[in-house]
């Protein structure tokens, strides 16, 4: 049985080493919007160790909340660390990650992230199997967090016979935008 009233994922936190830094890429180049911004969270007990799973003198410095797109809210954590920091790990390590974003034309978002001077990795992908129909590439934020770009117009392979999609940011757009209670 599922996590009882759980409808799905809220936001994503990843912890950055420069928040001016982060926000900066997230918004102008990715589009995201700055929503709000929390202050430092110091605790001299244990709330950090029990709480967090961090050293119990560790300190969130400041936290900001972004939306991003039609997805997953966003939010960015800067930690002055009481016993230092681990490099951040690739994605073939145990918490490696990277955050995929739909886009529509995959060439045309290559290009302008080409054209922003961000790293992209290699050429785009074409999937084959369950995925046929779909392209992707990663790129890089000027920390080094990994980023997907991934675009499938006319759906994948495994839709034609699938009882369950997975979540599509463009037909949640779509629904929402066909529900009278939604309707502007």
């Amino acid at each position: 049985m599922p996590i009882p009233g759980m409808r799905g994922t809220d936001h994503v936190g990843f912890t950055v080493p420069d928040l001016d830094e982060a926000q900066e890429f997230f918004v102008d180049v990715l589009g995201a919007v700055h929503v709000y911004t929390l202050g430092p969270k110091r605790a001299d007990d244990d709330f950090m160790a029990v709480n967090l799973g961090v050293h119990p003198r560790t300190e969130i410095t400041e936290i900001r909340f972004l939306r991003l797109g039609n997805g997953s809210n966003v939010e960015l954590f800067h930690y002055a660390s009481a016993d230092g920091q681990a490099p951040q790990p690739r994605n073939s390590d145990i918490g490696g990650h990277h955050l995929a974003l739909y886009v529509d034309d995959l060439d045309a978002a290559v290009a302008y992230l080409r054209d922003r001077g961000v790293e992209v990795m290699g050429d785009p992908v074409t999937s084959a199997g369950a995925s046929a129909g779909q392209r992707w590439v990663y790129f890089r934020s000027p920390w080094g967090m990994q980023f997907e770009l991934v675009s499938f117009p006319h759906g994948k392979a495994y839709e034609k016979e699938a009882t369950t999609l997975l979540w599509h940011p463009v037909s949640s757009c779509d629904a929402i935008r066909s529900d009278p209670e939604h309707a502007s």
